[in-house]
């Protein structure tokens, strides 16, 4: 069997370092609708223990137009506990010739520190192949040697949209007794197994997966590519071990690194009791506990060796006045346990539409920690890494997801904060007069709450008055105008609000034909077609819901009487509800629109009628009101 294995490994590396970089050995079928083609790619991943790992990376791509010049890149980052060895990177012409090959010495090394990573031993290497004869291949081929096992690499071969795969491999060598886990998505077959008395070899491959075209509202990346996740059992990092085969065993590791980190100095702890006293409810303190923490720290980044996943002691956010997502989580549970209110660091993946963990299969899938209170009848939510963000406010970017909450008995699998279509509105009020040119005057009164209030939340905080103006002058849905006025007025809660007042112009907006005025009443909010022309792939999903209600009055000008009026709608599927209506007295126009979107998943099967939808929305939205002007 050795013997055996030591051949087909041979006959796979002849192979591999042999291959044909002709562009015409592509296959047609994967060369339309791709950007780039992976014509190869063997990524090696030798486990020596629960504590080592040596990773070998090599894959050659086609870039076939300027799309796909981001491919001719390759970046690395090293650390304390994940060294990076040999490198090597060549660039062929479209008939497969070598015209450039680079090593280690040739390649960029920077620092990883940026505005938000103060602290990190993070450094990179980098370079990119400048060549603007399409097609064009590059190969690149690294190693990578793990001082500890706590993530290993994930297996996904389509890395973007019109990025199609000629041919990929995975390969993991492990002692025979070594527990490696691993969970398959959109892959059918079994890993291939070769098994003798001291090592195990498990092989992953796939050839000809044509180049994936984007979709409106389709499911996250990961659930319609092919894709391997493999991770420990048992592992050793920085020093610490751990059991990562269930979630509380993670969870048990997680508290270990936090074990005795939570400890205030005397004059924090002082500060905390003068802080809540007079206080009756926990509400109230722990309010009064987050707007303290954020006053007082600010984020950055810490990548520092097992720093990476253990969070800073207390004391020394409380004396740096800063921290990351870690120390400040961290941070805020000491506060909240000396104002005695048990609470809990939390692990959660951070990033709007993203999905969470996996609760059949434990593995380090977080980028972001936060802070879970229970109470008697609600949880409170803590992100803390934002000075802005209102208490127990989650919203797109950690909200409704599954997170891991971390306690001295182990991890507990938890859901965060879940915003339903009424959390998430925008009300709007617009008061209007067209002139006798057509030029538009409107006040614009918005009130925004849940993810609807983010973007104006971060333009008040985030944003200078220029970038605000500027942002607002194209981001309308007009012709052209110009904004006079703006005001934000924030509203703090778990459903934090923001209302927002404007005042534009905007000449034009009316078209004037003869004695005709044509004024479309529905000035901002309208849907947009859905492509038609293409059989669905993947199923549909709509990630958030939200409800708009737009109500507006336009006044115009005396001397026109009504020649045609909008039709009124009213439409209720499975994919939402909407209506709109136009009325006009005298010289006033008025329009009601709503429209609320639920949060779903819907077979690919459905999407005919979704357009169909889609469609009778678009031209609802866009129905425009004609006036005639009265004969002298």
């Amino acid at each position: 069997m050795k013997r055996l294995l030591f051949l087909v490994l041979a006959l796979w590396a002849a192979e591999t370092h042999a291959q044909d970089y002709n562009v015409a050995s592509i296959p047609d079928s994967l060369v339309q609708h791709a950007d780039v083609v992976k014509r190869f790619e063997e990524l090696h991943v030798t486990i020596k223990g629960i504590d080592k790992a040596v990773v070998r990376h090599r894959y050659a791509i086609t870039i076939l137009n300027e799309n796909g010049d981001d491919a001719a890149s390759y970046s690395n980052a090293y650390t304390k506990l994940i060294s990076l060895g040999d490198i090597s990177g060549k660039l062929y012409d479209a008939g497969g010739k070598l015209l450039k090959t680079v090593r280690r010495k040739d390649i960029a090394d920077r620092s990883a520190n940026d505005d938000e990573s103060l602290l990190t031993d993070a450094r990179y290497k980098s370079f990119t192949f400048y060549h603007k004869i399409y097609p064009y291949t590059v190969e690149f081929e690294d190693e990578q040697v793990y001082d500890g096992i706590y993530f290993l690499p994930i297996w996904q071969p389509v890395e973007d949209e019109k990025y199609a795969v000629q041919q990929s491999r995975l390969i993991v060598e492990t002692p025979s007794d070594y527990g490696l886990r691993y969970k398959q998505q959109n892959y059918a077959l079994q890993p291939v197994i070769a098994d003798n008395s001291k090592v195990k070899t498990y092989t992953w491959q796939l050839a000809n997966l044509k180049g994936i075209e984007a979709e409106p509202y389709q499911p996250d990346w990961q659930e319609i590519t092919p894709t391997v996740h493999i991770a420990p059992t048992q592992f050793v990092i920085g020093g610490y071990k751990g059991d990562m085969s269930t979630w509380s065993g993670f969870g048990r590791f997680v508290a270990d690194l936090n074990r005795n980190r939570d400890e205030l100095p005397e004059s924090v702890k002082q500060e905390v009791q003068a802080l809540v006293k007079g206080l009756s409810s926990n509400d109230e303190k722990i309010d009064a506990l987050y707007r303290y923490m954020q006053q007082r720290t600010r984020y950055i980044s810490i990548q520092l060796g097992i720093g990476s996943w253990q969070p800073f002691e207390a004391k020394y956010v409380a004396e740096k006045k800063y921290g990351d997502c870690k120390a400040l989580s961290n941070y805020m549970v000491s506060l909240l346990k000396e104002a005695g209110i048990p609470a809990y660091y939390t692990l959660i993946t951070s990033g709007a539409g993203r999905k969470g963990l996996r609760e059949d299969f434990p593995a380090p899938y977080f980028n972001h920690a936060v802070v879970c209170v229970p109470g008697a009848k609600d949880t409170t939510w803590l992100e803390c890494t934002s000075q802005t963000v209102s208490t127990g406010y989650m919203g797109s970017s950690t909200g409704n997801r599954k997170a891991l909450m971390i306690t001295e008995k182990g991890g507990e699998v938890v859901y965060s904060p879940v915003y339903k279509a009424a959390d998430n509105s925008q009300l709007r009020v617009v008061t209007a007069t067209v002139d006798e040119t057509g030029t538009l005057t409107a006040d614009i009164n918005t009130h925004f709450t849940g993810s609807q209030q983010e973007l104006s939340h971060s333009l008040l905080h985030h944003a200078t008055q220029a970038e605000r103006d500027k942002y607002l002058n194209r981001e309308l849905n007009l012709p052209t105008y110009k904004v006079e006025k703006i005001n934000y007025t924030e509203t703090r809660g778990k459903i934090p609000a923001m209302d927002e007042i404007l005042r534009i112009t905007s000449s034009g907006y009316a078209s004037i034909t003869g004695k005709r005025l044509f004024i479309t009443p529905n000035l901002f909010n309208r849907v947009s077609r859905l492509p038609a022309d293409k059989p669905r792939q993947y199923d549909i999903e709509f990630r958030s819901a939200y409800v708009d209600v737009d109500s507006i009055l336009i006044t115009i000008p005396d001397g026109y009487t009504l020649e045609a009026l909008p039709k009124p709608a009213d439409i209720t599927n499975r994919f939402g509800r909407y209506s709109i209506n136009c009325t006009v007295t005298g010289n006033r126009i008025i329009l009601v629109r709503k429209h609320q979107q639920d949060a779903g998943k819907f077979p690919a099967g459905d999407y005919p009628e979704l357009v169909k939808y889609f469609e009778e929305l678009y031209k609802a939205d866009r129905a425009r009101v004609v006036l005639v002007k009265k004969e002298s």
